[in-house]
């Protein structure tokens, strides 16, 4: 009976390597299937880097108006007031809870 199916291994080997690989390439962890959720994690990942490009941007415009070159004084007050803990006479103060 072997001798009967031994042409037939070759054969049947490829074909289960085909339809082994063929189910991991749709269903498989970087599948066909799975690209719809590659594709949100793509989208909240750039909308992530533009919210951080803005960030970066506001902290460098704000470190470059605390260098001696072109110091800015409100801005200088803003963050000593902020470090230090002090308010001016003038000022509401308005406390959050952390």
């Amino acid at each position: 009976m072997f001798a009967r199916l031994r042409p037939y291994l070759p054969t049947a080997a490829l074909a289960f390597l085909i339809v082994y690989f063929g189910f991991h390439a749709f269903t498989g962890e970087r599948g066909l299937l799975s690209s719809t959720q590659r594709d949100a994690t793509l989208a909240a990942k750039s909308m992530e880097l533009a919210e951080l490009r803005t960030q970066r941007q506001d902290l460098e415009a704000r470190a470059k108006l605390l260098r001696d070159s072109s110091l800015s004084a409100d801005l200088l007050e803003e963050r000593a007031r902020s470090l230090l803990g002090f308010t001016h006479p003038n000022d509401y103060v308005i406390r959050l809870k952390p």
